[in-house]
């Protein structure tokens, strides 16, 4: 109450909930014949079945909980056990149960009141009638404890109340109310005594115990009929709820005993009929619904929800006349476009309202209805019936709105001034109804659709016809995507087009829908176009590959859709839904497959998301095949003909040539000084996998002495090379040196030499290894840089010797081929790009 923001939200229960109540313990909620027990706000705990009929009463009572029926069983049920501890039957003929108060200090009584009119006190725990009262003659509607001890308000369906001492069987006083039955009666406990009484109409009376007369009313409290209301015990403060989806705190705190409004959560009273997200941040999303009111909800926090009224003929005569007597009011809003540049400074939404001439603005700063109605000047005298504005527009800048007609007129209006600055087209830029308009992002462009099957491209400035083309059928509506240039169409036969406004051509065609397209969004990075239907069905269609990706189907259709620019949630608002509904985008937390949905492909029905999901759904669907990504392993090479190159770092042999330039870069300015004692860390040997030195290599003396032996060692790889000789397997000495370093491979290489320890056998078997990658065709980069350094090395050698000399002459060729062949695929392809690039297609 102190902030009216939410505190927990429960488990969805199958049914909507139609009677609540609470205890201090748990909270009872009934749907058609069943009662549940929740428990922490959250889980149900109890499930009470035995009634046959639909519960619209309940009682919690000390360890029990009353519940009566709509065919007059009234059973009462111990909590912890679940079971039925008493059943009373009504006639419904004598006493048909419409009321029920358990009245303080009754130990185990209730008090019944019925449509007869008549009262009657129960002890339960002994099931007997203890009182029966007469009644006044008119069904009782309401029942509520007096602040004293044996007294009881009863409220009649004629408007009466009366505040009855249940004792002495006696009326106190007894008040009456004109807007018809009582629906809620609640007491101020904080020292005055006042009674309030809710109405069918939304009007809230105040009643003075003490003066017993009318203190004061509270017209319009609701729009609907006070559903329950409550005075917080102790505090000036009264909670009221109705059907109109609004709940209020009001504050006891002015003059006269009447209250203000201090606190409320609203939503729309009649469903929404188009929700659009504003400005690029993706936390505000603007909704019009048939309340004729336009609000904005955050997708954040309730605290940012915000109204902006309702639109006005004219906003100080409206204030004057109430709700209820409002003549000033303007239709539901169709359509509206809305634009955060110069927000601040003027109004930044324009809206069409319902077979209305007029087309308001309105300012999301301010929270309120604009200054301008913008409507043709030949209108300004006398408003036409038929004629009406049929789509808005409004330019990325904030300062022009385009507004198309039902005569198939399309005007431009600036923003801030509501002047009109020019018309499309002669007189008519279209023959038919205007079905939709859009602006691109840089003002170059206006595209108006047409009802007769045009689509029309104007210049934004100087108001001529660039283009214009037919299209299959008469478009619903159009859809611009400022950032990428591209238009979905719907069509009337429930077909969608995609057209590209720079080539002017249509790109995609996508059918399937099998009712009225009601809207569509596109994705923010205009990869996805997303629609929904009458056919209850939302379908996303993957642009680039022209395929149906997604496809869920809805209890009752989505009216309007809106993806957040920032691409996490999809809002979605229903047929006869006051709701905004957010499904959020799977494809930013999980792997989704894209792949099309197969021809055959049965959608299935989704529950609309609610504030929890049920614990026990899984609605990750991952058990459908579709959804399961494939991993994809790249072979070791793709074809034959293929050239393959390693997966190496470019540092491992792009330098093995400039070895020497780079070693004279990075020699130290002075020597490195030897540390004074030994080491913390264990030495390792040098390389790109560290290994330990074993302990017998260290040598404690520093001797200058060059120990021959330990030179004359043959490495790993001299060793591999003299085995692959026999065997002709070349795989371990190249892993060998694919692990290595440049410095430590040109070390290896150098050791290949008779004169560093190596023979001509070895530098045979080296060559043998790099005709062994060509033929195979991978590593082909290391294989070209290996030669490369080997050549360099040792070329005195091997021009001296003939074997090495006929070894490389194979290599020769081998390499040339090679080249040759690689060069023919880079030619053929360069000449198909450059093909495709200039020919006329």
């Amino acid at each position: 109450v102190k902030k009216l923001g939410i505190v927990a939200v429960s488990n969805t229960l199958p049914q909507d909930i139609t009677c609540l109540a609470a205890d201090r313990m748990l909270i009872f909620a009934s749907y058609d014949n069943v009662l549940h027990a929740f428990a922490r706000n959250k889980e149900v705990v109890h499930t009470y079945e035995g009634h046959k009929a639909r519960i619209h009463l309940l009682q919690p009572f000390g360890d029990h909980v009353i519940s009566v029926d709509v065919d007059n069983v009234l059973i009462v049920w111990n909590i912890q056990s679940e079971e039925e501890y008493l059943q009373i039957d009504f006639d419904k003929a004598t006493f048909a149960v419409s009321a029920l108060l358990h009245p303080s200090t009754y130990l185990n009584k209730i008090l019944l009141g019925s449509e007869q009119g008549a009262l009657q006190l129960w002890n339960i725990r002994s099931n007997k009638l203890l009182y029966s009262f007469p009644g006044w003659g008119l069904a009782v509607t309401t029942l509520e404890q007096a602040p004293a001890v044996d007294v009881v308000a009863v409220g009649l369906v004629s408007g009466h109340i009366i505040v009855h001492n249940i004792k002495f069987d006696e009326t106190l006083m007894k008040f009456q109310q004109d807007w018809g039955p009582i629906t809620a009666i609640s007491f101020r406990t904080d020292g005055h005594p006042v009674m309030a009484a809710g109405s069918p109409v939304g009007h809230i009376a105040l009643w003075d115990l003490e003066e017993k007369k009318l203190m004061c009313q509270m017209q319009d409290a609701h729009s609907t009929a006070i559903a329950g209301m409550s005075f917080v015990p102790g505090e000036p403060l009264l909670i009221t709820n109705g059907a109109d989806n609004a709940l209020r705190v009001w504050i006891f705190d002015g003059p006269g005993g009447t209250g203000r409004v201090l606190r409320s959560r609203t939503g729309h009273s009649a469903p929404p009929t188009k929700i659009r997200y504003h400005g690029q941040n993706g936390e505000q999303i603007l909704s019009a619904g048939q309340d004729g009111t336009l609000q904005s909800f955050s997708t954040v926090h309730e605290k940012f929800n915000k109204s902006l009224g309702r639109g006005s003929i004219n906003k100080k005569k409206s204030k004057k006349k109430g709700l209820k007597l409002d003549t000033m009011a303007l239709p539901p809003i169709t359509a509206f476009a809305s634009e955060v540049a110069h927000q601040s400074d003027w109004d930044g939404i324009i809206a069409c309202h319902q077979g209305y001439i007029t087309c308001t603005t309105w300012n999301y700063q301010k929270t309120s209805m604009g200054a301008h109605k913008l409507r043709p000047d030949e209108f300004s005298k006398h408003k036409p019936v038929d004629i009406y504005a049929t789509a808005v527009d409004i330019t990325s800048c904030g300062n022009f709105a385009v507004v198309g007609m039902s005569t198939g007129q399309v005007d431009v209006y600036n923003m801030q001034s509501g002047i009109h600055r020019g018309r499309y087209g002669k007189e008519k830029a279209h023959e038919g109804a205007i079905r939709g308009l859009a602006v691109d992002g840089l003002n170059q462009l206006v595209i108006t659709a047409g009802s007769e099957g045009l689509i029309k491209f104007w210049k934004f400035k100087t108001k001529d016809l660039v283009y214009s083309t037919e299209l299959s059928s008469s478009p619903s509506g159009i859809l611009l995507h400022r950032d990428s240039g591209i238009l979905g169409i719907a069509f009337d036969d429930f077909t969608i087009s995609i057209l590209d406004i720079e080539t002017r051509r249509i790109v995609r065609t996508f059918s399937g829908h099998h009712g009225r397209i009601n809207d569509m969004t596109f994705s923010p990075d205009g990869r996805w176009l997303i629609t929904s239907s009458m056919d209850c069905s939302i379908k996303t269609w993957d642009l680039p590959s022209g395929c149906l990706i997604d496809c869920f189907l809805v209890d009752s259709a989505a009216v309007s859709l809106t993806m957040s620019p920032t691409g996490d949630f999809l809002a979605s608002a229903h047929v006869d839904d006051l709701g905004i509904y957010l499904w959020s985008n799977r494809s930013l937390y999980s792997l989704v497959s894209l792949r099309p949905l197969p021809a055959d492909y049965e959608p299935s029905l989704v529950t609309l998301p609610s504030t929890c999901p049920m614990q026990d759904v899984d609605v990750s669907g991952d058990e459908e095949p579709c959804d399961e990504m494939i991993e994809y392993v790249s072979p070791e090479q793709l074809g034959e003909q293929l050239v393959t190159l390693s997966l190496l770092p470019e540092s491992r042999w792009k330098n093995l040539l400039n070895l020497d330039i780079i070693k004279k870069k990075n020699k130290p300015r002075e020597p490195p000084k030897v540390p004074k004692s030994a080491p913390f860390f264990i030495p390792t040997v040098p390389g790109l996998i560290p290994r330990y030195v074993p302990p017998e290599e260290e040598n404690d003396t520093q001797s200058k002495v060059v120990n021959l032996g330990v030179l004359a060692q043959k490495s790993d790889f001299y060793i591999h090379l003299e085995e692959a000789l026999s065997t002709n397997k070349y795989k371990a000495p190249l892993d060998l040196l694919k692990s290595l370093g440049p410095s430590n491979i040109e070390i290896e290489l150098r050791g290949l030499a008779p004169e560093g320890g190596g023979s001509m056998e070895v530098m045979l078997s080296f060559l043998r290894m790099i005709g062994m990658m060509l033929n195979k065709k991978y590593n082909f980069e290391l294989a070209q840089a290996y030669l490369a350094l080997f050549l360099k090395l040792h070329l005195k050698i091997l021009s001296s010797e003939p074997e090495l000399l006929e070894e490389l002459s194979k290599l020769s060729m081998q390499l040339e081929e090679t080249w040759i062949h690689l060069q023919a695929l880079f030619n053929q392809s360069l000449c198909v790009l450059t093909y495709m690039k200039s020919a006329l297609l």
